[in-house]
């Protein structure tokens, strides 16, 4: 699932923006709620969508134009358009029970919006969150 243990990720969205950009800086939507997270594109990857990897941030609160690089936790199970559009999260720290709870709630919410936008542009496949899968720890 994960090439490494690591991702260096380049912030497109800060947290609390309404924004949401793509990797090359353009506005792709506004969205109707800010985003929980701070949220960007993994360097050098490349998704099944066509774009990079995209990745959120939990556990801080990096700006538009950062790049960092934190261990990565698991993974927003999402389906945008017919298209697998998995997002890593990754973070300082593992998320907390809550966090996860929070991620799945916004990302609910975050489909809802998207199916509408996507009707709007003319998508032709479902856009599905169907949860987040926790990176096993390794145990030695």
């Amino acid at each position: 699932m994960f090439p490494s243990e690591t991702a260096i990720v380049d912030i497109e969205v800060s947290r609390f923006s309404f924004v949401k950009r793509r990797p090359d800086g353009t506005v792709d939507f506004v969205a109707p709620f800010p985003s929980m997270f701070s949220y960007g594109s993994v360097a050098g990857s490349l998704a099944p969508d066509g774009d990079p990897q995209d990745a959120l941030i939990v556990g801080a609160s990096p700006q538009r134009g950062d790049r960092v690089e934190y261990p990565i936790w698991g993974e927003v199970r999402f389906i945008d358009g017919g298209v697998d559009d998995h997002k890593w999260v990754v973070g300082p720290r593992a998320p907390r029970p809550w966090e996860w709870q929070s991620i799945a709630v916004f990302f609910r919410v975050y489909a809802l919006a998207k199916r509408g936008l996507g009707c709007i542009r003319g998508a032709n496949g479902p856009t599905v969150f169907s949860g987040v899968q926790q990176k096993p720890v390794n145990a030695g």
